[in-house]
């Protein structure tokens, strides 16, 4: 082959082959460079010439009716290039999908960056105070200065609650009592009387308490019940000592001696029953009084 007439060409190849190298005449057109490779390298995939694309060196694609001998003017062609010596770029084409791809990512994107939480709790301002402490703190404020209105709230919901509870009782609510803060009906020991002509409604005193507050009686009779303990106890330990003072002193008494010893403890036992019996009945009768 004529030197003037043939070009040597370089092709860089994609991964994993390496680069080629072709001599073919400068008439040869880009179109037929394909064919030529597979003939001399086997191991490259041409089964179909459309998935792939000669390139310049610089990236620009070249139309398939060009020649060899075109790109030997270049412009685009590096100055320090030799005649007769072109360097092409082999790729693959990348085969396209519908398109919108980069709208669907920054929308994706968008959506991310809306659930991306901001919590700046740790921060501290310009006091040196962490912001997490001053949150707590105003919600803190806000609790005391809602107290007042919680308080009252409670005690709606509690004189309600009593209210209802007095209607289902058929007790007169305590709004309509008298100055005194009591109804006079229930004061005189008198069932309240109903207007003319109204239905009578049987009074309902199931279920209402009534506070004890005679502190006087309440000290007499714990008195008493005291004073008759400590009576009672005086007596059983004077009738114990008496029992001890008569009982014998004797160690070597025959078999029949104990267990004549045996019988006053039994009659000690029979008389402590009254006693026990009696003390029972003075608490009693002191608990009733």
């Amino acid at each position: 082959m004529d030197h003037v007439n043939s070009t040597s060409i370089l092709i860089q190849a994609f991964s994993p082959f390496p680069s080629l190298t072709l001599t073919v005449p400068s008439t040869t057109t880009i179109s037929d460079v394909p064919s030529l490779l597979q003939d001399r390298y086997l191991d490259l995939p041409f089964g179909d010439s459309s998935c792939y694309v000669l390139s310049t060196h610089r990236g620009h694609t070249i139309p398939p009716a060009a020649t060899i001998s075109s790109l030997h003017s270049d412009p685009e062609a590096d100055l320090t290039s030799t005649p007769n010596f072109v360097t092409l770029r082999l790729t693959p084409r990348l085969f396209g999908g519908k398109g919108g791809f980069g709208s669907q990512l920054r929308a994706a994107g968008g959506r991310m960056s809306s659930q991306k939480t901001s919590n700046n709790d740790s921060c501290r301002d310009l006091t040196g105070r962490r912001l997490s402490t001053i949150k707590e703190a105003k919600k803190l404020a806000e609790y005391l200065e809602s107290e007042p209105e919680r308080l009252a709230a409670k005690a709606a919901a509690q004189k309600a609650k009593l209210d209802a509870l007095e209607r289902k009782l058929g007790i007169e609510p305590t709004a309509n009592a008298g100055p005194s803060g009591k109804n006079a009906a229930v004061g005189s020991g008198e069932p309240p009387r109903s207007a003319p002509g109204a239905v009578d409604v049987p009074q309902v005193l199931a279920g209402k308490k009534h506070r004890f507050d005679d502190t006087e009686y309440l000290e007499q009779s714990r008195e008493l019940t005291e004073n008759v303990k400590s009576a009672v106890s005086a007596a059983l330990l004077k009738k114990r000592k008496k029992a001890k003072v008569t009982h014998p002193t004797a160690t070597t008494a025959a078999p029949s001696s104990a267990a004549t010893r045996e019988k006053p403890s039994t009659k000690e036992k029979v008389a402590e029953q009254p006693m026990e019996k009696a003390l029972d009945a003075a608490l009693a009768d002191a608990v009733g009084a």
